[in-house]
């Protein structure tokens, strides 16, 4: 073989190999962790988010999804995500509260009339508030999911009024805005971790518990619950973040299509939770369950003690905040 063509073909493997090197190089591996099972629509919408992102970006974005507490409960992940052991988490206000108590205010009990004026407040200036105590915090706030409305369900006696609620034992997660306001209503609040959720109930450890319709019918509390009660006491929105350190490893064109992506599986997942809400409502009363729907004014009316320990928790000034963003949403 003539020594050019030997020079030739040297320099095409060194090309090729160098090639390879700078795409290896060039891959960012994100880990995202959350706490829902696949088949709920934050699941779906997490596999959403990664599978577009990595065909947008020719497999040079990869983002790998530990669900249902893969990685330990909600607030280990967004701990870890803090620290940069894993990249990507999909916190509620409750657990960035722990970081910044302002959080707490966002999540007060019968703030929002419905999901319209819930979204406008999140998607509106309360957001770009929202993004700077995120990076006090150490996260990247990079938009806004939903976990929704929660309900009540229990395995005692159906619930029509405030006084049906006093004496159980309501599972809660150890978020103020959500332990003051079963309190205000005379509940018994226990903390149990959401992986032991299922087996407390079934063994009576509880009497109840309270998380959105999407949550309750994906972890089949159907199974081990007698009764729902439309409370809707309390809206909470998802804020996905990832840790800067991580952001920073993204190419300008990587973090447009990373933040595109989370808006459209942030919009895909709110839409899921809407349509899917009536049909897994009835689903659960197929099951058995037995759903009221009381008015809400007289739960709404006993709310006092809870909006004075998230006030005294959160600041009254950002309790205000809020509900001046909530205000404004409600007037467009």
């Amino acid at each position: 073989m003539p020594k050019s063509l030997i020079r030739i073909v040297s320099s095409c493997i060194a090309l090729a190999a160098l090639a390879v090197a700078i795409t290896a190089q060039a891959q960012v591996n994100l880990r995202l962790g959350h706490y829902v099972t696949e088949t709920h629509p934050m699941g779906a919408a997490a596999k959403q988010f990664a599978d577009k992102v990595a065909a947008r970006t020719n497999g040079a974005v990869k983002v790998q999804i530990f669900p249902a507490n893969a990685l330990g409960n909600p607030d280990e992940v967004l701990e870890q995500t803090r620290n940069g052991v894993i990249d990507m988490a999909l916190p509620t206000t409750g657990q960035l509260g722990k970081y910044d108590k302002a959080f707490a205010a966002v999540s007060l009990p019968f703030l929002y009339d419905n999901l319209d004026q819930a979204r406008k407040a999140i998607d509106g200036p309360m957001q770009e508030w929202l993004s700077g105590l995120a990076a006090n915090s150490g996260f990247m706030l990079l938009g806004a999911w939903e976990y929704g409305f929660r309900n009540m369900t229990n395995n005692v006696r159906p619930i029509n009024s405030p006084d049906d609620v006093k004496g159980l034992k309501i599972r809660t997660p150890p978020e103020i805005e959500i332990e003051s306001a079963m309190q205000a209503l005379g509940a018994n609040v226990q903390k149990i971790n959401f992986s032991e959720l299922y087996l407390a109930l079934s063994q009576g450890v509880v009497d109840g518990e309270e998380n959105p319709i999407a949550t309750i019918i994906s972890i089949k509390l159907q199974e081990v619950q007698k009764y729902l009660a439309m409370t809707r006491h309390v809206y909470q929105a998802i804020f996905p973040v990832i840790n800067p350190k991580s952001w920073a490893k993204l190419s300008p064109e990587q973090q447009r299509i990373v933040k595109e992506e989370i808006a459209a599986a942030g919009a895909s997942e709110r839409a899921m939770l809407q349509a899917q809400e009536d049909e897994a409502i009835a689903k659960l009363e197929a099951a058995g369950m037995k759903v009221t729907r009381p008015n809400l004014a007289p739960f709404r009316a006993q709310m006092a003690p809870a909006y004075a320990k998230i006030s005294a928790y959160a600041g009254e000034a950002n309790v205000r905040k809020v509900q001046q963003y909530v205000e404004q949403a409600r007037g467009k």
